[in-house]
């Protein structure tokens, strides 16, 4: 049994059309990942404040309010790999102009924020389309294990991408890791140009069916989930995760300067712990397979996730501090992850692509607030009693859902 296990963790990867996507966002993420601990670190030398920290990460996500829901009309209207190309592109082009911002010393605040939209409303456009298209990928059977495995590669490339960072810092400064994303964007625009879909696949659609109304396909969107009570259950419990919780990722750089007094390289390292933590969950995802009770997962990790982030906004000490960040990332992904798969099963295949940009609205959407709203409060109070409230609100959220929600808990 446990052969057959470990043999199944990998089943998605005999698609070869999924093979070849995998690969080349892993690629693209660990460039991105570069990026995110470089461009921390430059806003806090341009600005010297948690408020512009958490500013840059509300531009890079407010799109999300917008775009995310177009994104999702568009995932069940067009060519999602085409749109997925094209976006690529867009973004890798800001990366790369960002780059040569940097590198020539010329940037300053407001460019940042401003590439930070511009990727931001790329990533919006093509987030429900990339979380669609891998169920077109694989088919229904092995949709569960490549999510799982769509999870592994993220979280690879998080702990990859900042430990990379951290040597780029050292040999190539700042500007370095910003032209290591812009390259990287080569590698999944490579990738979904060698991809070939069945016609069959929900990915090709006729162009006629571009011209229907958008704003109709949303409302109905909004309608399905409303008359699902699961489905707008775990979309609920993703937004308050992403609300009070994400918030710890914008103000890691406070801590690694102003707490542990370290400088890039352990700003690098303390990312990459938590990204290790998500690699492992992402992996414990895709052992498990199609297992029973998901939804006690769902629920049982955003629970560890609020409690992990109260942990770390607390301590003092730098190796305590590091063992809750892999807590963060193991029970984010965990939660996040199974999240995903079950909001693949439960709904049809024609509402796909709108109840995934709900989904990554619910997740993503959310966070601009959060970020926001972190940074103002950290000005005032402290980023530590910020985080350790946003913790405590996840985790008293969590637990009440547990206790009151038992078709939720039954998921599997």
């Amino acid at each position: 049994m446990h052969t057959s296990r470990r043999s199944g963790m990998f089943r998605a990867l005999s698609h070869r059309n999924y093979r070849l996507f995998w690969t080349g966002a892993f690629l693209s993420n660990v460039g991105t990942w570069m990026q995110a601990v470089a461009q921390g670190w430059l806003v806090l030398q341009l600005t010297n404040s948690p408020f512009w920290l958490g500013l840059d990460g509300f531009m890079a996500t407010a799109p999300a309010f917008v775009f995310t829901l177009v994104g999702g009309a568009f995932a069940d209207r067009i060519d999602r790999r085409r749109l997925l190309l094209y976006t690529q592109v867009v973004a890798g082009i800001a990366a790369l102009a960002l780059a040569g911002l940097v590198a020539t010393h010329v940037v300053n605040r407001w460019m940042v924020l401003g590439f930070s939209f511009v990727t931001g409303c790329c990533m919006s456009l093509a987030s429900p389309s990339y979380l669609a298209l891998t169920y077109d990928l694989v088919g229904r059977e092995d949709l569960a294990n490549a999510i799982a495995l769509n999870s592994t590669q993220f979280q690879l490339s998080r702990v990859v991408g900042p430990t990379l960072a951290g040597i780029a810092f050292r040999v190539f400064g700042l500007a370095g890791c910003f032209f290591a994303n812009g390259l990287s964007f080569i590698a999944v625009v490579a990738a979904l140009w060698m991809v070939r879909m069945d016609r069959r696949s929900g990915s090709e659609v006729p162009a006629v069916k571009q011209r229907s109304a958008i704003l109709r396909d949303i409302v109905e969107g909004f309608v399905y989930v409303r008359n699902r009570p699961r489905v707008s259950s775990l979309l609920l419990l993703a937004a308050i995760n992403s609300l009070f919780g994400a918030p710890y990722f914008t103000l890691v750089p406070i801590y690694a300067r102003d707490i542990f007094h370290l400088g890039a390289t352990g700003l690098a390292l303390m990312m990459g712990t938590s990204g290790c933590g998500a690699f492992f969950g992402a992996l414990l995802v895709a052992y498990l397979g199609d297992f029973k009770r998901k939804g006690w997962f769902v629920l049982g990790g955003a629970i560890l996730f609020g409690l992990s982030i109260t942990g770390f906004a607390l301590s003092s000490r730098l190796m305590v501090s590091l063992l809750f960040l892999l807590g963060v990332g193991f029970a984010l992904v965990v939660s996040i992850a199974l999240t995903n798969t079950l909001l693949q099963k439960l709904v049809t295949d024609e509402m796909r692509g709108r109840v995934m940009s709900m989904f990554i609205l619910s997740f993503m959407g959310t966070i601009p607030i959060g970020n926001i709203a972190a940074g103002t409060a950290s000005t005032h109070f402290g980023p530590q009693h910020t985080l350790a409230v946003g913790g405590l609100v996840v985790t008293v959220v969590a637990t009440c859902v547990s206790i009151f929600n038992r078709r939720l808990r039954e998921l599997y």
